[in-house]
């Protein structure tokens, strides 16, 4: 099972049993309320489900894990990453409710309206009822280039079509990840092999960018392509050109702003105070920045994307650390008799604290490393950041690919992500979020203590 023909064939299988999953309980058109494991298992087919879904991830991890150590070929890897891909083209929606979000926001926009300001529920969305609750109410997150693309979708007035373009956006995603990764692997001194199998393989790919329809994928694309032009370091027409593919990122994702620091120090080649490095500086940071404008005032959204991140914080999770820390504060009060809500004030606090741990990881990476750094800018943002979903961690996975790092504890937790969610969208542990909240509380301690070591020494 470990040779290359089984690696395949095991993942291929895994992701029949996701697509099969899909169709059964996938997230459809309406919401399903109260939904958790027992719930399903007292349903119709709740066993075959759970069985499914539990075999599929398995086999996708197993098979993903096992061939981080096979000796194969460019041209191997691509046909299994397609293999894997394909059972879940026509199926609908896997493993989240996104995909409704984007085509009403893109309704939204193309009825004349600005989904960066006003909420899905401002304008009669002909789908709302497909919409999760929770995002019917709050501006998108997201920036301007995918809210034009995401107008374009809904344009044609039908939500079938919109679903279908969006995993269509998706599937030319992998594709653009599959023509620039290698070039990037090989500047940066990395086995493209190796790049490849970790990336186009990853069960995230095709559980949550195929099957979900997340539009990371899309966003990392651009970073990659970007970050392959500025390690040529060839003319500054090229680092305007990839400092512009790192606005067009920005411009989906506007977390991914984050490389933009380390894709400057990339391209001078490390921190030195000299004509040459802010000439190249000068060049990507104006690339980014002049193609965010473009796109703002193109499309007509103005720069309120800017700031349309806070509406985030309306999900609470156990998965975000600041918000764990606050949700376990709050139950120990609650235990002594006290009703206090200190998850808001925590996240505040988390976001002062990651400003200053991506200066530090700057500073430590300001001359050399530059895409490990990259990578570790972005843990941070997942680690403290007031919302966490798994398919975050795709970010660091794509910049350490390319990097002599290793990923071992990384692809581990990503394996162990994969489980917390179920096949309509649910949190598979929501039951537990409180003790839950009280283990992630333990890693944050532990994590505090292992940053603050060297200090203290």
């Amino acid at each position: 099972m470990r040779g290359p023909a089984g690696v395949r064939w095991l993942g291929f299988f895994g992701a029949l049993c996701c697509a099969v999953d899909a169709v059964l309980f996938g997230a459809p058109t309406w919401i399903r309320r109260g939904v958790s494991v027992a719930s399903i298992l007292r349903g119709p087919d709740g066993v075959l489900i759970m069985v499914l879904w539990i075999a599929g991830l398995s086999a996708l991890c197993l098979a993903w894990w096992w061939g981080r150590r096979l000796e194969v070929s460019r041209g191997w890897i691509l046909v299994t990453a397609a293999l894997w891909i394909v059972p879940l083209l026509l199926v609908p929606p896997l493993a989240s409710r996104d995909v409704y979000a984007y085509a009403c926001q893109g309704s939204l926009f193309d009825a004349g309206f600005n989904p960066s300001v006003d909420s899905i529920s401002a304008q009669p969305c002909p789908w709302l009822d497909s919409v999760s609750v929770v995002w019917r109410t709050t501006p998108t997150p997201y920036g301007p280039l995918w809210i034009v693309l995401s107008g374009l979708a809904a344009s044609f007035g039908s939500q079938a079509v919109a679903l279908g373009i969006f995993r269509a956006y998706e599937v030319l995603a992998v594709v653009a990840l599959a023509l620039v990764l290698p070039p990037l692997a090989r500047r940066a001194g990395v086995p493209e092999t190796r790049a490849l199998w970790l990336v186009l393989c990853c069960p995230l790919v095709v559980v949550h960018f195929i099957g979900g329809a997340h539009n990371d994928t899309l966003a990392m694309a651009l970073v990659v392509g970007a970050l392959a032009l500025i390690y040529r370091r060839a003319s500054i027409g090229l680092l305007l050109a990839g400092g512009a593919l790192i606005g067009a990122a920005i411009a989906i994702k506007s977390t991914l702003g984050v490389v933009l620091p380390f894709a400057v120090l990339l391209a001078a080649g490390g921190l030195e105070f000299s004509l040459a490095f802010l000439r190249r500086a000068a060049a990507v940071i104006a690339g980014a920045v002049g193609l965010l404008v473009a796109l703002s005032l193109g499309s007509g959204l103005g720069f309120g994307w800017a700031t349309a991140l806070s509406g985030a914080g309306e999900s609470r999770s156990w998965t975000s650390p600041p918000t764990a820390v606050g949700i376990t504060i709050n139950a120990v009060a609650k235990w002594f008799g006290g009703r206090i809500d200190v998850v808001p004030v925590l996240r505040t606090v988390a976001l002062v604290v990651l400003i200053v741990v991506l200066v530090v990881i700057w500073w430590r990476h300001r001359h050399g490393d530059f895409l490990h750094g990259a990578g570790l800018a972005c843990l941070a943002v997942i680690f403290l950041a007031p919302i966490t979903q798994p398919w975050y961690l795709f970010w660091t996975l794509v910049l350490w690919a390319v990097t002599a790092a290793g990923t071992r504890w990384l692809d581990a937790v990503i394996i162990a992500s994969m489980f917390l969610i179920l096949p309509n969208g649910d949190g598979a542990w929501k039951p537990l979020q409180v003790p839950l909240a009280f283990l992630v509380t333990g890693l944050v301690g532990w994590v505090a203590w292992r940053s603050l070591r060297p200090v203290t020494r």
